[in-house]
Order: C-alpha cells, then structure tokens, then sequence
C-alpha cells in the first residue's frame, strides 16, 4: 500500500555534474539512463548530489552542474531532479541556498527541485534550532514549493563541522528536539521523508515507532 507517487530514487553518487575534466560525459549519460529508468516505473522524483568541482573553483563548478542539467532534462521524461542539499565537505556544491539557487535560475526547468537534508543542513552551518528563519529564507530566495522531500537524519558532527555523517534518530547533534522541529513543521508535514541513519531494518522499524508514538503531532 505504498504511494508511487511518494516513491524517490537517489541517484548514484558516482555522478558528479562539477568536474569535467574526466567523467563528465559518463555522468550526463548515467544520469539520462537513471531516469529514464524511474520513467519507465512510473516515479517521478530522483534525488542528485549535484557534485564536487575538484579544485576548479565553485563558478566553474556550478556552471558544469547547469550546463549538465540542461542537457539531462532538454527532454521531459516526466522527472524531477532534486538537488539534495549537501554539508559542504570537500569541494561539494549545494552547501548553500544561494548555489542551490544558482543552479535552479540557471537550469529555468520546471523538473528541478530540492531535497532538504537534515544531517547535511546541520554540518553546512544551518542551525536547526531556528529552522523555521531558515524555511523562510529558504522561501523567500527559491520557494519552498521547490521542496519535494526530506532526509531525516540526526549528525555524528558538530554544528558547521562540514563533514556529512548520519546518526541514528535523537543519537546526535540534531537530538530529538531539532528532529522533532522539523518533523512537525507545518510547511513540511505535508511531504514524504526518509530514513538515511546507520541501521537496519529493526533499526529503522523503532525509529519510526519512537518517532510515532512520541514526537509526531496529530
């Protein structure tokens, strides 16, 4: 009784869309066949990690990642592309609202959304204590109907630590009272999330129960 349409696919992170020095074209081509893959399933999102520039500079980076864009959904499959936004370990790009705004003005395609990351918020600098400031900048410089989806995810890392590893739920620097935050935000709780923490399936089965039974609002 799953809702397709609820239904996201992560793309590979073996895709990097910000270097073209080297795989560049084999990451254009990959990404064209993932979704044309989530077409023929009838998904319509797919979550992207748009990339690390490897030292060639964040402009030149963020170019690739548009000039790469265009060329994926210059055919409409019917997808989206949801920029995942990331924890600006190492050279990655979409650490910020503005590069994350960057690439969608440039791309101007309506099969371009946002994927919000909760670990990743955290470990670029996003202080989740006063989420709801962020969700309203966020609206004000993309719009928050840009958001498809969410990564809910606690942080092994300290806050702007810019290093991305997940935590289990209430186990890290988010703690249950920032996951509770955003789980129940009013903007958000109208769109799917998901588990990305260390576990397993037991692992993954109490943490929803927990989070259920104790933290989600009616």
């Amino acid at each position: 009784n799953i809702d397709k349409s609820k239904v996201i696919v992560h793309a590979p992170y073996i895709i990097n869309l910000a270097n073209d020095t080297k795989s560049y074209d084999f990451s254009i081509n990959f990404l064209k066949q993932e979704i044309d893959r989530c077409a023929t399933l009838g998904i319509k999102n797919i979550v992207l990690h748009p990339g690390s520039h490897v030292g060639l500079g964040e402009e030149k980076g963020l170019d690739n990642i548009v000039f790469a864009l265009k060329n994926i959904l210059s055919e409409d499959k019917g997808v989206t592309i949801l920029i995942e936004t990331m924890a600006g370990k190492g050279s990655e790009l979409g650490k910020t609202t503005d590069e994350i705004k960057y690439i969608i003005d440039n791309v101007n395609s309506k099969n371009l959304g946002v994927c919000l990351d909760t670990c990743h918020l955290n470990d670029s600098g996003i202080d989740i204590s006063k989420f709801n400031e962020y969700l309203e900048e966020f609206d004000k410089v993309i719009g928050l109907e840009k958001v498809k989806c969410i990564h809910l995810n606690d942080s092994k890392n300290p806050f702007n630590s810019h290093k991305d590893r997940h935590e289990k739920i209430g186990e890290g620097s988010l703690g249950l009272e920032g996951i509770s935050r955003i789980i129940n935000h009013p903007k958000l709780k109208h769109l799917p999330f998901f588990l990305e923490t260390p576990n397993e399936l037991d692992g993954y089965k109490n943490e929803i129960e927990v989070l259920r039974k104790e933290y989600i609002e009616d």
